[in-house]
């Protein structure tokens, strides 16, 4: 299991892909693991929203909790 609970880049680079780039990385590895993903950071949870690819980390008890889908 893992837990995003933050994900933040310097100032200068908000707003610039930087987040997302990390982001998606971080849930192609997750994947390749095997491993269930607990998205509390409201940037990842918001990344899977519109990602429905990456949908398959996330537990269908947490998909509704966090109101993924």
């Amino acid at each position: 299991m893992s837990l995003s609970t933050h994900t933040q880049v310097p100032f200068e680079l908000q707003g610039k892909g930087v987040g997302s780039h990390l982001v998606r990385g971080a849930l192609d590895l997750a994947g390749e693991r095997g491993l269930e993903l607990v998205p509390l950071c409201p940037f990842v949870a918001g990344y899977i929203r519109r990602h429905h690819e990456f949908l398959g980390l996330v537990t269908q008890s947490n998909r509704k909790r966090l109101q993924l889908e």
